[in-house]
């Protein structure tokens, strides 16, 4: 039996080595989290502006999705590159704004250079750093600590444990405020109106449902009934009573039980064979909502049901899956 080859060995090694030292990273980080990491919380709660995340390098691209977090979670924020900063971008930056920068050494030149402009305007500063001793951290209205006791990387020397750190405190940062304000699926789904998590939590059954429903009355025999039916094209009709009420569903299922149980429909009346207690949804539900009562109940078709419990609509499976619901 041949064995792995060594880089193959090596490769795995290596791979499950800088998850282990980055997962380690984020639990020391979890243990050493405190009041701190509150404060800043509370900073970005009562501001009247919004959150500028700052950084460069590799803390700029770690930044821009922290900010792009925030944002979609019910934070207002936006990134500001540390260099662009400096160069006329800080035009954007108002008194009421609360900067995040991010500096693993807390050293950086750009960054410095922006602090005491925004102190200045009166904004307020976040810093996360690796350094609780750096010029950015004493300088910091809250200090994050995100420090890490090795970086992933073998030469020690690539930002990656700590780039991970500054990441996951971004996110820490992201879901409290949310949690803080409220923020609940359907808000989330508005800042997300494209996606599939939009199209999920936006989309309602009457967004979805055919209005143009095929029916027939209770004496209609099951040719005639048939005809209607394809004609549909919903793999399903209404039967309705004299009153105009729903009397019941029959679909092709139940033509397939009923060729089973009597053989020969053509004198038959579809009041005989229907189902008289059809599966319903109201219209204003959402259209998950019809999902999960069709795989509930294994069912394919489903009516809708106006404000009244008058019939609606209707709709299958393949509505869904063409609005993307499924």
């Amino acid at each position: 039996m041949n064995s792995k080859p060594a880089q193959e060995i090596r490769a795995l090694a290596m791979g499950r080595q800088v998850l282990e030292i980055e997962a380690l990273a984020l639990t020391d980080l979890a243990n050493r989290l405190d009041s701190q990491f509150a404060r800043a919380v509370a900073l970005i709660l009562s501001s009247r502006g919004r959150v500028i995340v700052c950084g460069i390098g590799k803390s700029g691209h770690v930044g821009r999705k922290i900010a792009a977090t925030l944002a979609s979670t019910g934070t207002p924020a936006y990134f500001v590159h540390a260099a662009e900063a400096v160069h006329g971008d800080l035009g954007m930056i108002t008194g009421d704004d609360v900067m995040i920068a991010i500096s693993n050494s807390g050293e950086n030149d750009e960054l410095l250079t922006v602090v005491p402009l925004i102190k200045r305007q009166g904004g307020r500063l976040i810093a996360i750093t690796g350094n609780e001793e750096s010029s950015l951290a004493r300088e910091a209205d809250v200090h994050l600590d995100a420090r890490v006791a090795q970086e992933a990387c073998p030469l020690n020397l690539a930002p990656t444990a700590s780039t991970t750190a500054a990441l996951a405190l971004g996110d820490a940062l992201a879901v409290a405020l949310l949690d803080a304000r409220g923020f609940d699926a359907e808000d989330f789904a508005r800042s997300h109106p494209g996606g599939a998590l939009g199209r999920k939590l936006l989309t309602h059954v009457s967004d979805v449902m055919r209005t143009d429903v095929p029916t027939v009355s209770m004496t209609t025999l099951i040719p005639a009934a048939l005809a209607v039916m394809t004609k549909g094209g919903l793999g399903m009709l209404v039967v309705e009573a004299t009153q105009g009420e729903i009397a019941g569903i029959f679909t092709d299922g139940d033509l397939r039980r009923a060729m089973e149980q009597r053989g020969d429909l053509r004198q038959v009346m579809i009041s005989e064979v229907m189902n008289r207690k059809p599966r319903t949804v109201p219209a204003v539900r959402l259209a998950v909502e019809a999902v999960q009562i069709m795989e509930a109940n294994k069912i394919n078709q489903l009516l809708a049901l106006d404000d009244n419990g008058k019939l609606a609509g209707a709709l299958n499976m393949h509505d869904l899956f063409r609005a993307k619901v499924v």
